[in-house]
């Protein structure tokens, strides 16, 4: 199979269920390289690999952001995350992007914002591929802030998270290139999708700074259960909503009352 077999990778494409079968080829086929490779490319993408880990990286907010087999990757709807941190996070100013995956969140405010960014996660192959993306003396391998180097504390201007926030018992449901292909530890939420985000939460006002911010993706239907973390601890916090991308935000600002009892 050669750059010259457009019609029969698009066929193949097309029989696996890829509904954008004519534009995958086209990436494959760039992708290639040398000759022999699109035969690989395609077998990889048929058996269900996401098309981003076959190609190696995934466009995200203009940037062509470096993505490897088994790391989550960036979604369309994650912009409206970094459109909202942008908004509040000055130049300079000092960003943690937790649970960072590839990077693509940081990398795109890095960007757009200038921002000075750190970031982190739990799995050590979102931590190698985010060293790809972003400052790899900044990327740290741990669990959330437990990760971040203590100097930190008190100090970060913005947190932005994309937690996992699919229900567990909802992970079944979910596409087979997701399901089978991403971290499930980028993905698993606990029984109603916001265990992790509650954690975030909960330990956010230590590492903020005097009037920080903390911004965290959720799932519509979820973000009532976020907002109420959010106010909890203690956070003057809103629900933003991006329909064209199907996308919802919780933005809260550090406050000096104490957490709700």
């Amino acid at each position: 199979m050669s750059v010259d077999d457009f019609p029969l990778v698009v066929a193949r494409l097309r029989a696996a269920g890829c509904v954008f079968a004519e534009d995958e080829a086209r990436l494959l086929l760039a992708a290639a390289g040398a000759p022999g490779a699109v035969a690989e490319l395609v077998r990889r993408r048929v058996a269900g690999l996401p098309l981003e880990q076959v190609l190696g990286w995934a466009e995200f907010r203009g940037l062509r952001v470096a993505v490897e087999p088994g790391v989550f990757v960036p979604r369309r709807r994650t912009g409206f995350l970094v459109a909202c941190a942008a908004a509040v996070a000055r130049p300079g100013a000092v960003v943690v992007d937790l649970c960072c995956g590839s990077g693509a969140v940081g990398a795109a405010l890095v960007a757009e914002a200038a921002v000075e960014l750190y970031a982190a996660d739990l799995d050590p192959v979102a931590v190698r591929c985010a060293r790809r993306n972003v400052d790899p003396a900044r990327v740290f391998e741990g669990d959330l802030f437990a990760a971040l180097p203590d100097r930190l504390r008190g100090r970060v201007d913005v947190v932005v998270a994309n937690a996992p926030y699919v229900p567990t018992s909802v992970i079944g449901t979910m596409p087979p290139e997701a399901r089978d292909h991403e971290p499930l530890v980028a993905l698993d939420g606990g029984h109603d999708g916001l265990a992790v985000q509650r954690r975030v939460v909960a330990d956010a006002p230590g590492w903020l700074a005097p009037g920080g911010a903390l911004l965290v993706e959720t799932g519509e239907r979820l973000a009532a259960g976020t907002l109420a973390a959010f106010r909890a601890a203690g956070f003057d916090a809103e629900v933003r909503r991006s329909a064209e991308v199907d996308a919802t935000v919780v933005v809260g600002r550090a406050t000096p009352r104490s957490p709700r009892r």
